[in-house]
């Protein structure tokens, strides 16, 4: 591993209890901010060979959908990781937080396991994407997935937000959900 890397402010409205260092590690995340909370960009280069790297990223809804986004893998020059980190990361306000690749698995793997409980899949190439980031850790992290313990759905610009509502109304019932859908 070379490098692995999530957006600040991710862990906003996440339970933590069961990984206080991870809520120690992401300041931001203690102050909810609309415009992060949720979503988890998480990066991770692994060494190709000597002068190559593989960079996979993941866009994880950590309140509902799971894994909505995958990019790559992609091989550059090592060279090049320094450039492609803030560049993959220029959405945000604040700098990437370097974190263990265990960290990574439990954030992507913990939302996808979450996800598909409430009735979703991944994105369709996440199990491509799924090799480069390794297999789950045990049970030794854990991360109480949705915005104060209750699944919440921001909509998306590519989302079905009545389709999406009406699985949450399946799986979770009325009132055991929250949320934003733009028409």
């Amino acid at each position: 591993m070379v490098g692995c890397w999530v957006n600040a402010g991710w862990s906003a409205g996440l339970d933590l209890a069961g990984a206080p260092d991870w809520a120690a590690a992401d300041p931001v995340g203690r102050e909810p901010d609309p415009d992060t909370g949720g979503f988890a960009q998480i990066l991770l280069a692994r060494r190709e060979r000597a002068s190559r790297v593989t960079v996979t990223g993941f866009l994880v809804d950590v309140y509902c959908l799971g894994v909505k986004n995958v990019t790559g893998p992609e091989v550059m020059g090592s060279g090049s990781l320094t450039t492609y980190v803030p560049t993959y990361y220029s959405a945000f306000d604040h700098s990437p937080l370097p974190i263990r690749a265990e960290q990574a698995q439990a954030i992507v793997h913990g939302a996808v396991a979450y996800a598909r409980g409430l009735g979703f899949e991944p994105a369709t190439d996440f199990a491509d994407a799924a090799v480069h980031l390794g297999t789950p850790p045990g049970d030794r992290l854990t991360i109480g997935f949705g915005r104060d313990g209750k699944p919440f759905y921001f909509s998306g610009p590519y989302d079905n937000p009545r389709k999406v509502v009406q699985t949450l109304e399946r799986t979770c019932g009325n009132g055991n959900y929250h949320y934003v859908a733009h028409l």
